[in-house]
């Protein structure tokens, strides 16, 4: 966390408004700098403005949606099914905007019942814990499964890499589909 600080830090000093997480569990850890190091007489007061500053990527590109639905092509695209990894949904309290920008850009989402349970990566839980994780990436993928998707996104690496190791739907990155569909690929070929 000090390393981390000491990397951002100048760019804060020069200017720079924002931290941008690309992975939800990530932008969880360092949103709790301020709390972690609240003790710390050197780094609290550094701690708490990283966290302060700290967004996930997903409410950069939210605050600009007006500016990007002219930009996607009317195709309409392939079958998703999103998986809100717990980071962004319980710890940063970021629901349905992943979902949100995804139809904006032409994606049919399909139903996940049970979305608000775990997939099992939770960091190095999958790990410490492989018989379970692997109990929870099943079930998730049966949930995920359920509107048969041609692919899966979610917004944490983690759960990408723990989803993708079981299953042979593609699982991406959220803002890949996003780049897909402003580039005007994965169109309906993909249904």
């Amino acid at each position: 966390m000090r390393r981390n600080i000491d990397a951002w830090w100048p760019l804060l000093e020069n200017g720079a408004e924002a931290i941008v997480m690309t992975a939800s569990g990530c932008g969880a850890l360092v949103r709790d700098y301020g709390r972690l190091l609240r003790d710390d007489p050197v780094y609290a007061e550094r701690a708490e403005r990283i966290s302060a500053l700290t967004r996930d990527a997903l409410e950069v590109v939210a605050a600009e949606r007006e500016l990007l639905q002219p930009l996607f092509p009317a195709a309409r695209r392939a079958r998703v099914a999103f998986q809100s990894p717990c980071t962004l949904q319980h710890w940063q309290q970021i629901r349905g905007v992943a979902e949100l920008l995804l139809r904006d850009a032409g994606y049919e989402l399909t139903p996940v019942p049970d979305s608000h349970l775990c997939c099992g990566s939770a960091g190095s839980y999958s790990l410490l814990q492989p018989t379970l994780a692997r109990e929870l990436a099943r079930r998730k993928l049966t949930a995920l499964h359920t509107g048969k998707p041609v692919m899966i996104a979610t917004a944490n690496v983690g759960c990408q890499t723990h989803l993708q190791s079981a299953t042979t739907t593609p699982v991406r990155h959220w803002i890949e589909l996003l780049d897909d569909a402003l580039a005007g690929t994965v169109a309906v070929a993909w249904k």
